[in-house]
Formats: structure tokens, C-alpha cells, sequence
């Protein structure tokens, strides 16, 4: 994985306040991250996290109360840099009267796109998402999964180095779902890079390298999605096939029985676990930070 940062967010918080200026609700709390270069990251959390906010202040939709962003290089603020980010929304917001062809003509002259380079990624993005046999039907007629998959045509028509998706998943049957988690595996192959929003974490532990856990502003968790799941404290053996009288005797036993040592490992977990005991540890410490690799435990101190 390159190490050349693609988004940099150094001590970002955000407070909203009501219309006397009180502070209402603190939605990031003096988060630090990184994203690389061709990676997809996921961004987890309950809601209420923060997950919706930050994808917010990293679109410039928001100014933060204090702390930096940058994005490929630029400040967030500069509305400049959205032209090489492409957004996929948990609601996508797409005129219903429109069909597919007429949608992706729209986004794509907001890119000032020539006539011929539309028209070719036009062709390249309906076949891949899959709705390129109903074309020419109203966005109205199209299921939600459907207008999911239009979606992300929309959120790629400009080719863009950075995709940031919500939800992407969310109204898809099984197969679209498999469909939506190729389509994101098949962009970082083509050296993009994917910041992800889900609640389906199998989804997640499917396609992310990396992942963070935020909850109530507070960043709990950051790291590598298999360094994370890991249970450390415990040692895999995986062997060809024991008799009975071989698996009593294993430790002594394993070479005269013939047995061959196939690995060693930590087990893992899965995400869903680790998520819900970083919640539940958030709940019973506040402000305590997980490094990566740490098991989270709620067993009391």
C-alpha cells in the first residue's frame, strides 16, 4: 500500500450549536487520520458517530470547529479539488424523470465533459454497474437497487482519484450486493481510492484494508482489518487429518504419526464482533483508545 497520503485530517471537531451559540451536539472530537493512496477505507460507527459529519467536512459540505483537512493535496474548502472526488450518498438525490442515459449526460456536462469522452464513459459505466438494459427507462420505474447502481454510475462519471461512498450496499439483493463489492474491489485495482460508510460490516471485512471506529466523535479504533480481528491471546494449528489416539498425543505425537504442520495463526474474530465490543468498551470507559492490533475486552481493569 502506498504510504503518499490521499486525505489528511489533523485535530478536526466539530461542534453544532443552537441559535444562541450553545454548543448542542460535539459530532468529532480532535480526530487524526489518514487514508493512503489506492486503498479502501472503511468508516464505521453507531449512529451518531460522526461518520455522515466527517464525509461532510471532507466535501466542504461543512466547516469544522477547529482542526485541518486536506484532500489530494488541497484544502477541504477549496471546492476546486471536488472535481477529482466522486460521491455516492446514502440517499441518492437523482431527478426521477430522467432515464439513465439523460442522468449521465447531466453530471457528465457539469464536468465539462467533451461529447465523445462522455459518450465512451457513458457506455463503459452502464454496462459495469449493470443497467445498461434499462437504458432509456425513468429513474422513477427503477427499484432501490437499481437507482443504487445508476448511483454510482453518477459518483464515477468523472473518473475521479477519490470515491467516497455511504451506504453502498444498502437496497441491494444478495447478488447486487456482490456486484457493488466487485465494482469497489475493481477500483482500487484501478489505482482509485474508496473511503466507505456501512452498517453491514461483512461487507466492510470484505473488500477494506483498512478500517476506524468512531463513536461519539471519539476515534476507538484504527487499523488494518485482519491485524484488528485477530485474537492474539490464542494459537491456531492447522494439520492434515489425526486418528483419535494422534489428537490425544498431539503435542508429542505430531511427528511419528506423519502429521504435517500446515500453519500457524491467530484466529480471528470477525468485525461485527470487534465492533460491538468497541461500543460496548466505549460505554463502559470513556475516552479510552484501542491501538491497532488490541483486542477490546470487556472485562473490568
Amino acid at each position: 500500500m502506498s504510504t503518499e497520503s490521499v486525505i489528511e485530517i489533523r485535530n478536526l471537531s466539530k461542534v453544532y450549536r443552537d441559535f444562541w451559540g450553545r454548543t448542542k451536539v460535539k459530532a468529532l472530537n480532535s480526530l487524526s487520520l489518514d487514508v493512503y493512496k489506492g486503498e479502501i477505507f472503511g468508516l464505521l460507527g453507531p449512529n451518531g458517530s460522526g461518520k455522515t459529519t466527517t464525509l461532510k467536512l471532507l466535501l466542504g459540505l461543512l466547516f469544522p470547529t477547529s482542526g485541518e483537512v486536506r484532500i489530494l493535496g488541497q484544502p477541504a474548502h477549496d471546492v476546486e479539488k471536488n472535481e477529482r472526488i466522486g460521491y455516492l450518498p446514502e440517499e441518492s438525490y437523482l431527478y426521477r424523470f430522467l432515464n439513465a442515459d439523460e442522468t449521465l449526460d447531466f453530471y457528465g456536462r457539469l464536468f465539462k465533459m467533451s461529447r465523445s469522452e462522455l459518450k465512451q464513459r457513458k457506455e463503459e459505466l452502464l454496462d459495469q454497474v449493470g443497467v445498461k438494459h434499462a437504458r432509456k427507462r425513468q429513474l422513477k420505474e427503477y427499484s432501490k437497487g437499481m437507482t443504487r447502481r445508476i448511483g454510482l454510475a453518477q459518483a464515477l462519471i468523472n473518473n475521479p482519484d477519490l470515491v467516497l461512498l455511504d451506504e453502498p450496499t444498502s437496497g441491494l439483493d444478495p447478488i447486487g450486493t456482490r456486484d457493488m463489492k466487485d465494482m469497489i474491489l475493481k477500483l482500487k485495482s484501478e489505482g482509485k481510492t474508496v473511503v466507505m460508510c456501512s452498517h453491514l460490516l461483512a461487507d466492510v471485512q470484505d473488500v477494506c484494508d483498512r478500517i476506524a471506529i468512531l463513536y461519539r466523535g471519539d476515534l476507538k479504533v484504527v487499523g488494518n482489518v485482519q491485524d484488528l480481528i485477530q485474537s492474539r491471546d490464542e494459537t491456531q494449528l492447522l494439520t492434515s487429518p489425526l486418528s483419535p489416539d494422534a489428537i490425544r498425543d498431539v503435542e508429542e505425537t505430531l511427528k511419528k504419526h506423519g502429521a504435517s504442520l500446515k500453519s500457524t495463526s491467530h484466529p480471528t474474530t470477525t468485525l461485527e464482533e470487534l465492533f460491538l465490543r468497541t461500543v460496548e468498551e466505549s460505554e463502559q470507559r470513556p475516552g479510552r483508545r484501542f491501538e491497532p492490533g488490541e483486542r477490546p475486552t470487556t472485562e473490568s481493569a
